[in-house]
């Protein structure tokens, strides 16, 4: 048991070394899309196909930052999970997620089962509201048809 215990303390130890790493490097790559956007910002000279090119990137740019903004939320909880001594629990049934679950995504915060079961039923849910559109869609040409 004593062993264990040490093993689970080094993991966890390893774990907040990598998830500060992690987050470091998240944190300098929206520094550096920001200060990358403050220079693309000047548009002397360009025409209009450069100014839409300018504006695309800017909008892949602020996307990237929100994916950026969740993963760094994501470390964040990581972490906390680390301090109150969850970390590497599964939320959904508590069972152990794997260790090498746990070294690919070090924030996961599902086991691989639970993860493929909810990835599941969100499939099922946009299918459902594909189907949903569609009627709609079919529904509105008929309407048309008959006018």
């Amino acid at each position: 048991l004593c062993r264990n215990v040490t093993m689970r303390k080094a993991f966890l130890k390893h774990v907040r070394e990598r998830l500060l790493e992690m987050r470091r490097q998240t944190l300098r790559e929206i520094s550096d899309d920001l200060k990358e956007g403050r220079e693309g910002a000047k548009d002397e000279g360009m025409d209009t196909y450069d100014l839409a090119s300018e504006e695309r990137d800017r909008e892949i740019s602020f996307i990237l930052t929100d994916r950026e903004r969740e993963k760094l939320q994501a470390i964040q909880e990581a972490l906390g999970r680390v301090d109150e001594g969850t970390y590497g629990i599964c939320e959904n049934c508590e069972g152990e997620i794997a260790p090498a679950r746990l070294e690919a995504l070090p924030f996961s915060r599902l086991c691989v089962n639970c993860q493929a079961e909810r990835e599941k039923e969100a499939k099922a849910a946009r299918r459902f509201e594909d189907e949903r559109t569609y009627r709609k869609l079919s529904a509105t040409d008929s309407d048309e048809e008959n006018t």
